[in-house]
């Protein structure tokens, strides 16, 4: 699976920030903007680089690894967004393409793939420094990498995700963060609030533990 970066230069706006339809639907009963820049899920077919480098529990269960992401198109689309990533001129221009055609209120990186290393973490600090009206949020297992920053963009609201290999460095009790439940009564008894079907509940300032169900 190969590109030319011409190809990836042809990139429309609706290429690179799309909506899923729990993101249509949340953005019809909220009365936002709401689209997501997804990358390839734990390895580039083209580079073999791993996208999701913290990844643990997850690997066994990933979303990302199944149904319409196993789709020929769809593999294709989150891998050629992924390359996009390694050439930082080129990421910022069509970022910077997408978000002003596109208009987007929130945005979400990665409903698939994660901030695989510092650079990257960089590359998108600037993007959500361009548009300080546009909420950006993400989940993440990258802690380790975050933690090399002493503040983040203030429209950038980052959720840590229980699963990876240092879950150690996630304390519970004061970090925003997600967890994976098999049901809904196991969710709501742990004290977590259902972000399954509306995003928005994942950054509500008073939300710090955020339930996501197993799908």
């Amino acid at each position: 699976m190969k590109f030319t970066t011409q190809e990836l230069k042809e990139l429309k706006p609706s290429q690179i920030l799309t909506q899923n339809d729990k993101m249509k639907k949340t953005s019809k009963s909220e009365n936002i903007r709401l689209f997501n820049f997804g990358i390839t899920a734990y390895k580039s077919y083209s580079t073999k680089m791993v996208t999701c480098p913290f990844a643990k529990d997850c690997i066994k269960y990933c979303y990302a690894k199944k149904g319409s992401f196993i789709w020929t198109n769809t593999k294709k689309a989150y891998e050629r967004r992924f390359l996009i990533t390694k050439n930082a001129e080129l990421f910022n221009y069509k970022l910077t393409e997408a978000i002003e055609r596109r208009k987007p209120t929130h945005l979400r990186i990665h409903d698939s793939g994660d901030f695989y290393n510092r650079q990257y973490i960089l590359q998108w600090f600037e993007i959500v420094r361009k548009f300080p009206k546009v909420i950006f949020y993400a989940y993440t297992k990258s802690k380790m990498l975050f933690d090399q920053f002493d503040f983040l963009p203030e429209n950038f609201n980052l959720i840590y995700s229980l699963g990876s290999r240092f879950d150690n460095l996630i304390d519970t009790s004061i970090h925003r963060h997600s967890k994976i439940f098999q049901n809904e009564s196991e969710l709501l008894k742990a004290g977590y609030i259902n972000a399954s079907n509306n995003d928005l509940k994942a950054i509500e300032p008073t939300n710090n533990k955020i339930g996501l169900l197993i799908h």
